[in-house]
């Protein structure tokens, strides 16, 4: 063989190698949901989600918890706001998505298939702050309203003063935080805000990405703690496990009964307890501005959203094993993160929605 031929045979073979490598780069590639792209060559499930920011702390202690036990499942969590995740599974990208907003009777008709509500833990939205020496402070619901409609300026204003007696509150203006993507977290506090609120309830409404009157927009929970803490005299909303692992404050909101309660875990499931009688069959429930007496305002559950039959029976059948070990064993991991369990009744009404979840007409629960 000439050296001219010894050259062209090791250039054939780097190009057969370097398409042996793409050709197994491709065959390795994440496939469309619903495509049988499931399972990957070692034989692995593996699951993406995206959506609500609210639980994201409490999703990466379920996923590595869940595949300390379950190595054969691999699972994929984006926090992605409830408006992405919502979109997301509506157009059938992720295995499921995640929400605090219930969808809508029109979002809900827009799925190409029935969709799912699980609820999987409860979490309170909480008014937080940053001022010299972070007293504690108390917000009357009316308060709330105006100072996100921009009515009330400043922190000095005689009508935080008043159920403030004896805290230092500067006078400076107050520098307003909120989200700026489609977040579920903004719907709860918008819904709340519209029941006690007329004016509020008239000029901006509730849903995930409501024409905010006032103040400067951060992305996700993380994006508006962030900018909290960055600015003096700011004031925003968050899940409650956010400010607690920033050390910001967090205000007492006056309830439906007149009383000033903190968001603790308590607080939130006695919001909870005080809507059990009312909650549908669909589990799509408000539970903001409950009406007891010990009950945190600004309280609300947090949805996985799944698909009733599913395309990828393998996929499937994880996914709703997941679901199930979630609402189960899982719950006990919420305390520890500032999340508040799902009352038994919950959990005995999530029950029947998961067995129900199928793959070609067959039950992929017990399989």
């Amino acid at each position: 063989m000439t050296d001219r031929h010894r050259f062209r045979a090791k250039v054939v073979a780097l190009l057969l190698a370097a398409a042996l490598v793409t050709l197994a780069i491709a065959c390795g590639a994440p496939q469309p949901v619903g495509t049988g792209g499931g399972t990957n060559e070692a034989g692995a499930v593996r699951l993406q989600g995206a959506g609500a920011t609210f639980p994201m702390p409490l999703y990466q202690k379920w996923v590595s918890e869940y595949g300390k036990a379950h190595p054969d499942v691999k699972i994929d969590y984006q926090s992605i706001g409830s408006g992405g995740g919502i979109k997301q599974i509506t157009e059938r990208t992720v295995d499921f998505g995640a929400s605090d907003k219930p969808m809508s009777d029109d979002e809900l008709k827009a799925a190409p298939g029935e969709l799912l509500h699980i609820p999987t833990v409860l979490g309170a939205v909480v008014v937080t702050y940053n001022l010299p020496g972070n007293p504690e402070l108390k917000f009357s619901p009316d308060v709330v309203a105006d100072i996100f409609l921009g009515n009330i300026k400043r922190w000095h204003d005689p009508r935080i003063k008043a159920d403030n007696a004896g805290a230092n509150l500067p006078a400076a203006d107050i520098a307003v935080v909120h989200r700026s993507d489609g977040s579920g977290t903004s719907a709860v506090f918008t819904d709340y805000l519209s029941k006690v609120s007329p004016e509020w309830k008239q000029k901006v409404g509730t849903g995930t990405s409501p024409s905010w009157p006032t103040g400067q927009g951060g992305k996700g929970n993380e994006g508006v703690t962030g900018m909290v803490r960055q600015q003096p005299n700011s004031i925003g909303y968050v899940e409650l496990v956010y400010a607690e692992q920033t050390k910001l404050p967090v205000a007492l909101v006056k309830n439906a009964s007149g009383n000033f309660v903190k968001p603790s875990l308590d607080s939130v499931t006695a919001a909870a307890s005080e809507a059990l009688a009312s909650t549908p069959e669909d589990l799509r429930v408000s539970i903001t501005n409950s009406g007891g007496a010990s009950a945190y305002p600004i309280s609300s559950y947090t949805y996985i959203l799944v698909y009733k039959d599913q395309k990828d029976a393998s996929k499937g059948k994880a996914l709703v094993d997941f679901l199930w070990w979630a609402v189960h064993d899982g719950e006990q991991y919420t305390k520890d993160l500032s999340y508040a369990p799902l009352p038994q009744q919950v959990v005995s009404k999530v029950e029947p929605k998961l067995n129900s979840i199928t793959s070609g007409g067959q039950p992929l629960r017990g399989k």
